[in-house]
């Protein structure tokens, strides 16, 4: 294939109508494109606040075999591609003067970008994010589960989410989320559209927390579960995120997806037990 086989819009409308059905032939794997560009669609503006610089589909025989999209922070989305053709991209966005500053794709996509872009640029690029990727099977609530029942959230509870999320993202290294949450610009991070769930103790305390996305393309991805650090050991993340990811089925979901650090072993341990089954690793580089 040829480089002019990438097809380029900033129309996001016009690239969904173009696009829509390849991404939705694999919502799992293409769950961060679903969810990324529907909030484009919607709002304008990426779960960071960014425009849309680009989007882009690779096409053979007429049919749609990839996609990118690539907005004004310089956050580069995309679906897998072969290795030569991740060399092709590079090339194509350099020539038209587009300098992505990260990568987010499975990882052997990310890793080919990453190397073409070093290849033909010079920037160096910097593994910052890698995970496993888990598709619910079928969902195993724990025996014997803890005490107490879920409950979804209501503006009384809006102190506690915020203050939640930024725990976990102190967690887990998220600096962009904790300095949009600091800055007040709760709706602009990535948690704002997110649809919470509590578990808590029958007195009525909440003790972990589970969000989900909204349905897209029959999908919807879990995140965050946090449980508080003093409170974990007692069943409580399994419980929530049973009734996170119950409350997806019930909104119309075909496909439950969570993504999970592979540095944690209790984590993974647990979701298996809960019934997901891993299907990806995805990686994350950025580039000097």
């Amino acid at each position: 294939m040829l480089p002019d086989d990438w097809q380029l819009t900033d129309d996001v409308d016009d690239f969904l109508a173009r696009a829509g059905d390849f991404l939705r032939s694999r919502p799992a794997l293409h769950n961060t494109p679903l969810t990324d560009i529907e909030k484009l669609r919607i709002r304008g503006t990426d779960a960071h606040g960014a425009e849309a610089v680009a989007f882009g589909r690779l096409e053979s025989g007429g049919e749609v075999r990839a996609i990118f999209y690539l907005t004004t922070s310089g956050r580069l989305g995309l679906t897998p591609l072969p290795a030569d053709q991740a060399g092709r991209l590079a090339a194509r966005l350099t020539d038209l003067g587009h300098a992505p500053a990260t990568v987010i794709a499975d990882q052997d996509t990310a890793t080919s970008f990453a190397d073409a872009w070093q290849q033909r640029t010079g920037a160096a690029s910097e593994l910052f994010w890698r995970t496993h990727l888990y598709r619910l099977g079928t969902l195993t609530p724990p025996q014997p589960g803890p005490a107490g029942r879920r409950r979804g959230i209501g503006d009384a509870d809006r102190e506690q989410v915020v203050r939640w999320c930024r725990e976990f993202c102190v967690d887990v290294g998220e600096q962009r989320s904790i300095d949009l949450i600091d800055a007040g610009s709760w709706a602009a991070s990535r948690f704002g559209d997110r649809h919470f769930t509590f578990w808590e103790t029958p007195d009525g305390t909440p003790v972990s927390m589970a969000a989900r996305t909204s349905v897209v393309g029959g999908m919807v991805r879990v995140d965050p579960v946090y449980t508080p650090a003093r409170l974990r050991g007692n069943g409580y993340a399994g419980a929530v995120t049973v009734a996170a990811s119950r409350a997806a089925l019930d909104a119309g979901a075909s496909d439950v997806v969570l993504f999970t650090d592979p540095d944690n072993p209790t984590s993974n341990a647990l979701y298996q037990r809960l019934g997901y089954v891993r299907i990806g690793d995805f990686a994350g580089y950025r580039f000097s």
